[in-house]
């Protein structure tokens, strides 16, 4: 599951071997009026049509993977790039949900590539935005406003049994500083999905197979 804004291209490096996975891309459906976290779940949940699958969801995405491991079981849960429970929140998305702030954001203007590089990756570097037009394809406000709402608004106290966490350690979205027991990818940023992808394919059948207890 691609990260919050970001079609499953974002995946389109990730490998594994052919003959033991098959490998399914979930894509963002627009939310229904007033649809929490946990429904929307529950209708992502049929498109799944393999029992005990693997779930991976990146950023958002991987807040939403572990509401659907929470309606089907899943063989692993693996989550790139995001949190946990909302004590891995950063203190800024914690004061917007009190404050309400981030229903001030100017979200209609998404079709500003540049503002939703920011949103969607903490990023608004100019010289990446060719490819953030590649990856961020999910524009609508509708969908945006209600993906910031359930971020800022994740209610989860603890993690969920078994999960694997992989995290960049220069992430300015989620800062490392606020994470627990990650496996941490030095000099990786919000977006290791798409350029660490090495490091994925070398060891992400290692996670799957063996979990956090093979040593990487």
């Amino acid at each position: 599951m691609p990260g919050m804004a970001a079609n499953p291209s974002i995946f389109e490096h990730i490998q594994l071997p052919t003959d033991k996975y098959e490998l399914h891309w979930l894509s963002w459906k627009l939310p229904e009026k007033g649809e929490s976290l946990f429904a929307y779940a529950n209708r992502m949940v049929q498109e799944v049509k393999h029992p005990n699958p693997v779930l991976l969801g990146v950023s958002f995405g991987g807040i939403l993977v572990q509401e659907m491991a929470k309606v089907i079981p899943v063989k692993r849960l693996i989550i790139v790039s995001s949190v946990k429970s909302k004590h891995e929140l950063p203190k800024k998305m914690i004061w917007a949900k009190y404050t309400k702030v981030y229903k001030l954001l100017p979200t209609g203007l998404v079709s500003n590539i540049e503002l939703l590089a920011k949103y969607a990756f903490g990023d608004a570097v100019t010289k990446r935005l060719a490819l953030y037009e590649k990856y961020l394809s999910v524009r609508d406000k509708k969908y945006i406003d209600w993906s910031l709402d359930c971020i800022i608004n994740w209610d989860q106290e603890k993690e969920s049994p078994g999960v694997i966490h992989i995290h960049g350690d220069k992430d300015p979205v989620f800062p490392i500083q606020y994470i627990q027991n990650a496996i941490v990818i030095k000099g990786g940023t919000h977006i290791i999905i798409i350029n660490k992808y090495k490091w994925f394919n070398e060891n992400l059948e290692h996670l799957i197979e063996e979990g956090i207890e093979k040593k990487l």
